[in-house]
């Protein structure tokens, strides 16, 4: 064997060893990605969720947010027929009108036309029909507080049948009737009311026959009147809903500028080149640790409890977590200053403190400022949700929305709103990070 030979060998070794390890990873990653996959679907029961998945509320639910529903109710305990556009109290038609599609000139037997042939009739004695094309006449009457009707086995899916409730769905509306009433649901496209309400002399004339059309208050000016009744539009709320907005701005204002006026001089305690003192750098950082590690939600729970709900304690959580961040931000931003532009100011036999204003503040204000104004719009999202939580800003309307389980137009109009919320503190903060750094921000053409 020649001396060649002999000094490959340990070489052809190591290469065969270097080869059969990446034979195995590329078997062994996908093998570990594989198994943590099938750990998720058995952990979170993907196959559960999937079983339990009803398309038929999901479509309903989409339905519901860019549709509204006209409710015709009948009183099966003390009689009578009411209509109300979503059912609500304040959308309710004035007594003796009803929507065109309704005929009650019998009070004994009122008709609902939801066309194409779908037609429900409101009998005496708590009974009720529904014509369905294709299938037939559904009767159902309540006798003693249980619902008789003259289905047959099997019952279709599209219809929901026990002693105390019954709800036939189609495409044409919905009818639903339990002991104490029987309801009729009517889709239409659009946000009713959205302008004006129904008690509103303004609803249903067009903007031209307010904007240039004859006086229709004679007590108001059209435009004065019709601002006056958008603004105070009793359903969609929409002077609750600016204020509202205007509380979650405020909260992710105070608790960002608040965060970064206290968190600039713990800053200078934390930094290695302008704190001497182990002791006192070392408290400072685990001060930042702990506020940063706790997440926003957890202080607002705990400060609610401490202050009660309300937009400051939204404000002060805000506060408390963005403290923590900035001093970690700011603190490594003053231990990269320039010591030479320092030394340029001392040379001037500038003080410590004017050392510290002409000499390292200019150099940091850059990455604070652009630090700030970033959090400032990431905290826009973030008040959204602490306002649920708090009982302030458009994060609470959001959530009251969602709990009643019906108004889901008023869910959207609330998400569009703080998407425009977003992006316009998006703008701004680019704008303003543009004017006071210098330079063109990237995304001021976006």
């Amino acid at each position: 064997m020649t001396d060649a030979t002999v000094t490959l060998e340990p070489a052809k070794r190591s290469a065969s060893a270097l080869f059969r390890r990446k034979r195995q990873m590329a078997f062994a990653v996908p093998a570990i990605v594989l198994a943590y996959l099938l750990y998720i679907a058995v952990t979170f029961d993907f196959a559960g969720i999937a079983k339990r998945a009803s398309l038929e509320n999901a479509g309903i639910l989409a339905s519901d947010s860019w549709s509204y529903k006209v409710h015709v109710t009948r009183d099966n305990r003390r009689g009578g027929t009411s209509y109300a556009i979503e059912g609500e109290r304040k959308g309710a038609y004035a007594t003796g009108t009803h929507p065109a599609w309704v005929n009650d000139d019998n009070a004994d037997d009122v008709v609902i036309d939801l066309e194409d042939g779908y037609v429900v009739r409101f009998l005496p004695d708590n009974a009720a029909t529904f014509e369905i094309p294709d299938y037939g006449q559904i009767k159902a009457q309540l006798v003693d507080g249980s619902i008789k009707t003259n289905l047959q086995e099997p019952v279709p899916d599209w219809i929901n049948m026990s002693d105390q409730r019954m709800t036939i769905t189609t495409e044409a509306g919905r009818m639903t009737m339990t002991r104490s009433r029987t309801e009729v649901y009517r889709y239409f496209a659009g946000w009713e009311l959205f302008w004006f309400t129904l008690d509103s002399p303004y609803h249903g004339h067009s903007f031209a026959q307010i904007a240039f059309g004859d006086r229709i208050d004679p007590d108001r000016s059209n435009i004065s009147g019709a601002l006056s009744d958008f603004w105070n539009n009793g359903m969609w709320r929409h002077k609750d809903v600016a204020w509202a907005i205007g509380e979650t701005i405020l909260m992710a204002f105070l608790g960002t500028f608040g965060a970064a006026i206290i968190a600039l001089p713990l800053a200078f305690m934390a930094a290695r080149n302008f704190s001497p003192f182990d002791v006192v750098r070392g408290a400072a950082r685990r001060l930042f640790d702990f506020v940063r590690g706790v997440d926003a939600l957890i202080w607002t729970v705990v400060l609610a409890r401490a202050f009660g709900p309300g937009p400051l304690t939204g404000a002060l959580a805000i506060l408390i977590t963005d403290t923590g961040t900035f001093g970690k931000i700011f603190s490594e931003a003053l231990e990269n200053v320039d010591e030479k532009q320092i030394e340029g100011v001392s040379s001037t036999g500038a003080k410590p403190m004017q050392r510290y204003r002409f000499g390292v503040i200019p150099q940091v204000v850059p990455v604070l400022l652009a630090q700030v104004l970033y959090f400032l719009e990431s905290n826009t999202r973030s008040a959204t949700v602490i306002g649920a939580i708090t009982g302030g800003g458009i994060g609470l309307m959001l959530t009251q929305a969602i709990q009643t389980q019906k108004d889901w137009e008023e869910v959207a109009y609330y998400i569009m709103l703080i998407v425009a919320v977003v992006m316009l503190m998006d703008w701004f903060s680019g704008w303003l990070r543009a004017r006071l750094i210098g330079g063109k921000d990237p995304r001021a053409g976006a």
